[in-house]
C-alpha cells in the first residue's frame, strides 16, 4: 500500500531529528510509558512488539520487567537512537500499516503516540491486530483534542506571530481522522476488531526550561517545529518571543515551565479463537 502525502510529510518531518527529539519532547511522551506496559499486560516472558519505539523509552521500559522485546520505527535516527538506548534488542525499521512479522508474533503489542504519525490509522489497528496472538493485548496513547493549555502554548505562539500551517505540512485525510477523545478513541480501537476496549484520560504537568522547550521546535521537531522553522528569521524571532511572554502564566518560581498535558491511553485484546 501507498503511502499517502500525510506519511510522506512525517517522513521528511522526523529524519535527522532524533537527538533534537531526545533533549526536547522525549521527556514529554515518556510519561504514559509505564501506564502503557500496564494496560498491554507486559510482564516477565512475555513476547513484545513496541512500534514507533522513537528513542526506545518504552522499549527499554518493558525489557526492564523481563519482557521480549522488538521495536520498530519508521526513522532510521531514531532506530539508531533506540539500539544505543537499549542495547541488544532487535531494533527494525518498519512503517504502519505493513510490518514484517507473522500473524499472532506477539503478546502484547504497544504504541505510544504512534497514530499520531499515521496516515491510515484503522489500517495500522489492522495491523497491530494481526501481529497479535488470541487474547493478546494491545495499548496505545494519542494525545486528547482540544489540546490542554500546556500542549497548546507553541501553537498559541505561532498564531500570534500570525503564522499558520504552511502548505507543505499536509493535515491527517478527514476520512482517516477520528475524535481524540474517550469515546472517539474506544471506538476506533473497536472498530478494527480489538475487544474488551478501554480508555481513559491522562493528565499531568510536565516540567521544563523555556530553553528545553524551545529547542524542539527551533531544530524542526514534529509539526511545530516544521511551522517554525519554514518561517524567515525575523518571524522565528517573532515567535519566540510570543513564547516567552504566553510561557510566563505557566513559570514557576524556579524559572520551569508547569505544562498541563493530556493524553488518551486505550487498550484491547484480540479476540481469541
Amino acid at each position: 500500500m501507498a503511502q499517502t502525502a500525510f506519511d510522506e510529510s512525517e517522513r521528511r518531518t522526523w529524519a535527522g531529528r532524533a537527538d533534537a527529539y531526545a533533549g526536547s519532547f522525549a521527556r514529554l511522551c515518556a510519561y504514559p510509558v509505564p501506564l502503557l506496559l500496564d494496560a498491554a499486560g507486559v510482564r516477565e516472558g512475555a513476547q513484545v512488539l513496541d512500534v514507533g519505539t522513537g528513542t526506545g523509552s518504552a522499549a527499554a521500559a518493558a525489557c526492564a520487567r523481563g519482557a521480549k522485546v522488538t521495536a520498530v520505527d519508521a526513522d532510521p535516527g531514531m532506530v539508531e537512537r533506540a539500539a544505543r538506548t537499549v542495547p541488544g534488542i532487535d531494533v527494525r525499521l518498519a512503517a504502519l500499516p505493513r510490518l514484517p512479522f507473522a500473524d499472532a508474533a506477539f503478546d502484547a503489542v504497544v504504541g505510544n503516540f504512534v497514530l499520531n504519525h499515521v496516515g491510515r490509522p484503522r489500517e495500522a489497528l489492522r495491523e497491530l491486530r494481526r501481529v497479535l496472538c488470541p487474547g493478546g493485548r494491545a495499548a496505545l496513547t494519542v494525545w486528547a483534542a482540544p489540546p490542554a493549555p500546556g500542549q497548546a502554548l507553541l501553537g498559541r505562539a505561532v498564531r500570534a506571530a500570525g503564522v499558520g500551517r504552511p502548505a507543505h505540512l499536509p493535515s491527517l485525510a478527514p476520512e482517516e481522522d477520528f475524535p481524540r477523545t474517550e469515546r472517539g478513541f474506544a471506538g476506533l480501537l473497536a472498530e478494527t476488531g480489538l475487544t474488551g476496549v478501554e480508555c481513559d484520560t491522562l493528565v499531568w504537568e510536565h516540567r521544563a526550561s523555556p530553553e528545553e522547550w524551545w529547542s524542539g521546535p527551533a531544530a524542526g521537531v514534529a509539526t511545530i517545529g516544521q511551522v517554525v522553522t519554514s518561517q524567515p528569521p525575523s518571524v522565528v524571532a517573532e515567535i519566540k518571543g510570543h513564547f516567552e511572554a504566553l510561557g510566563a502564566e505557566f513559570t514557576d518560581r524556579d524559572g520551569m515551565l508547569v505544562l498541563p498535558h493530556t493524553a488518551l491511553i486505550a487498550h484491547g485484546r484480540s479476540p481469541s479463537e
